[in-house]
């Protein structure tokens, strides 16, 4: 028996014990700005990295460990969207806990801080406040909104300010622009240098749901305005005059989007300037078909609108797919002498455009 038991004990010694795990970093930046993400997927066949650190990733490759790596760069300082696709599926970083506020896909964010703060870096200056608020619409619920408050907003209790509606793009969420967009932070900086007026920033959910289906493609599909409109008339806008200090008129109000949002931008700005002196599109969502409608107040009335508007200003980038309907777009505003500033930028239509955009014309609102 006791020969028996032996014999079982040394059958169960050999089997072969399961491999551990193996402890990583999943996203390492070292000290010349490459970065090596790693993945661990011991029984996939593929791997691969999607970034926009670089134009074409390298393919990962699999180690004895089961784990996929690669290294990128030198990656320009930024903050970065990245996924990994494992036989087909794209999924998040199961390691990073940043990331990015989206309904159509799945990304981690990665902040590459290089050897200078940048604009969206936090630095060592008086901080403003980021809030998560919700207000009611009849048709629509209950609805997020972000509301960011310049540093002072709490103890200078008499002063009023001005207000931007910052609108994010067509599979974003209103934690976009400070999660990926980095808005409060951008903010924080400008104005402790002096460089942007202290202001409330309004970020609101673009999507006029359950009302409109988040299926229903661009945030500047008809119907979506329509609903979205009158949900920021009727709701969104008296809920922040009533619970902020705002300075409500339309020399102190402006609003600004990305894509989708930055076509909600341009209808409810451009066809509204009783209501906004500042509108400001960010690779605006159109289609050439709908110039006409969607800026049919704007266009019938060129020497108000350029009499009411102290800013219009639109913003797109060299490689954004967006940027040849764009461009025919400002040729309609030339051959109808409406005034407009505009920026062409390096780059696609992506969030490292937006923080620039951002910061661009933070330092010429409300001046």
């Amino acid at each position: 028996m006791i020969l028996f038991g032996g014999t079982c004990l040394s059958q169960n010694a050999s089997a072969q014990a399961p491999t551990p795990r193996p402890v990583l970093d999943s996203k390492e930046i070292h000290i010349d700005n490459t970065v090596t993400l790693r993945y661990y997927a011991p029984n996939a066949k593929e791997v691969r990295v999607s970034t926009q650190m670089v134009s074409r990733p390298p393919a990962m490759t699999k180690e004895a460990n089961g784990v996929w790596t690669v290294t990128v760069g030198p990656v320009k300082p930024d903050m970065y969207p990245y996924n990994f696709i494992v036989d087909g599926v794209q999924v998040a970083d199961p390691l990073n806990t940043s990331i990015f506020p989206n309904e159509g896909f799945q990304n981690s964010i990665i902040e590459v801080t290089g050897e200078k703060p940048l604009v969206h870096t936090v630095q060592n200056v008086p901080h403003g406040t980021t809030s998560y608020r919700y207000y009611n619409s009849a048709e629509l619920g209950t609805r997020p909104v972000l509301v960011y408050t310049p540093p002072g907003y709490e103890k200078e209790s008499a002063k009023k300010y001005p207000v931007l509606y910052l609108l994010h793009g067509t599979t974003d969420t209103e934690e976009t622009w400070t999660k990926v967009g980095r808005a409060n932070i951008i903010l924080d900086n400008l104005i402790a240098q002096g460089k942007a007026e202290p202001m409330i920033i309004v970020m609101p959910y673009g999507r006029a749901y359950p009302k409109i289906s988040k299926s229903s493609g661009s945030l500047r599909n008809w119907d979506n305005l329509q609903e979205f409109k009158k949900d920021f008339m009727n709701n969104l806008m008296p809920f922040v005059e009533q619970n902020y200090r705002t300075k409500a008129d339309k020399d102190h109000r402006a609003i600004a989007g990305f894509s989708g949002g930055g076509g909600e931008t341009l209808y409810l700005g451009l066809n509204n300037t009783n209501l906004f002196s500042w509108v400001c599109g960010f690779a605006p969502g159109m289609l050439r078909e709908e110039f006409a409608r969607n800026n049919e107040v704007a266009f019938s009335n060129i020497e108000q609108l350029n009499q009411r508007l102290k800013l219009f200003w639109i913003g797109v980038g060299k490689e954004d797919s967006l940027q040849p309907v764009i461009s025919e777009y400002m040729k309609v505003l030339d051959e109808k002498k409406i005034n407009y500033e505009s920026l062409l930028s390096e780059g696609g239509h992506t969030w490292m455009n937006c923080k620039l955009y951002l910061t661009t014309i933070a330092q010429k609102l409300f001046k």
